[in-house]
């Protein structure tokens, strides 16, 4: 098998999850196997929930449609334009696979064939349908795959390195059990959004989609702030106010009520907005339903801090204030080149 058949998998595949967004779901007729795949992709997508309470259709819908914008040819061909790729000695990578948001490992599961090698994965508990639903697509789109994708439910064996996400607590297992194989072991990550108080309302309202899509649950939500001294959360509550209707959903409703409730037994000072509580506090890792928020003095000593903790972070948005930030509202919408913890998979998996 080749790299410009692997490539044609995916991009195919691309073309199928395109056909699916929320409210707009349209067949395309051109797209190969829709007789077979298109409506039981549909239940899948409405039966998410029920294997996984946080996996809305609204969620689902947008991690299929950002995963759709990504996979084209053009994506592709600009991601691995940097690297020299053989086909000739292909390894097998154990993929251990996060479960906090839809299709959360399907990076690595990209990565791994993409580079000629064969795919061995445990995916977790909370997401066990997703990913195996599209790996059945792609080999039946191109069989050669069939051989290099292999899912198990059991613990990992014969296999050559391995790319472990879990929690700062399973993460000293892995490195454990891992110590003796080529690994990258992912922990906790955060995300946090430097304000100025110059914000536009838009610029807000865009926060807000880093704060609360996927209920808060990616390493790429923000769950932390940074403001300047005496800043004015009044526009910050104005323009996030756009999702409100968050605290409909029963489970995020819950959090909401038991954070709170925590925060203010033990006597936390808290500003509340009935669907959001905001919680000073010099933490990362924000309950669901909360932002910690942390005031800074100049931008220069909070770069210095940023740099210090960047192991803590996965992404840091704002407008510019600092190098590689990203804008308001991309947080969810990663490039394929914008690679988790900045490690990059692809090199990794060339070098094993």
């Amino acid at each position: 098998m080749t790299l410009t058949e692997t490539k044609k998998a995916f991009a195919t595949l691309g073309k199928f999850l395109s056909q699916f967004s929320e409210g707009n779901t349209i067949k395309n007729e051109s797209v190969p196997h829709n007789d077979t795949f298109f409506d039981d992709f549909v239940n899948l997508i409405q039966l998410s929930q029920s294997h996984n309470g946080w996996f809305t259709p609204e969620q689902v819908y947008f991690a299929t449609q950002s995963w759709a914008e990504a996979l084209t040819e053009d994506n592709l061909d600009k991601w691995l334009s940097n690297y020299i790729i053989n086909y000739t000695e292909p390894k097998t990578v154990g993929l251990v696979l996060a479960g906090n948001i839809p299709l959360v490992g399907f990076h690595d599961f990209l990565s791994v064939l993409i580079t000629g090698n064969k795919t061995l994965v445990k995916a977790s508990s909370n997401d066990q349908h997703l990913l195996p639903f599209l790996a059945k697509y792609l080999v039946t789109i191109e069989p050669k795959l069939a051989n290099r994708i292999k899912l198990t439910e059991g613990k990992l064996e014969n296999f050559d390195a391995v790319i472990a996400t879990g929690s700062n607590n399973t993460a000293r297992y892995f490195e454990y059990y891992f110590k003796d194989k080529p690994a990258i072991i992912r922990k906790n990550r955060n995300s946090a959004a430097i304000l100025t108080g110059n914000e536009t309302k838009d610029d807000l309202i865009a926060l807000g989609e880093d704060i609360f899509r996927y209920f808060g649950l990616g390493c790429r939500n923000v769950s932390k702030l940074f403001v300047p001294q005496g800043y004015d959360f009044k526009e910050f509550f104005e323009a996030i106010f756009t999702y409100g209707d968050v605290i409909h959903y029963e489970k995020y409703a819950n959090n909401y009520d038991y954070n709170k409730a925590v925060f203010l037994m033990s006597n936390f000072k808290l500003l509340d907005n009935e669907f959001m509580t905001l919680k000073e506090d010099t933490s990362y890792a924000s309950p669901i339903s909360s932002v910690f928020y942390e005031y800074y003095s100049d931008l220069d000593s909070l770069q210095q801090k940023l740099e210090a903790e960047n192991e803590q972070l996965q992404c840091i948005v704002s407008n510019g204030l600092i190098e590689n930030s990203i804008p308001f509202g991309q947080t969810q919408k990663p490039a394929l080149w914008d690679y988790a913890d900045n490690v990059d998979t692809i090199s990794f998996l060339l070098e094993i």
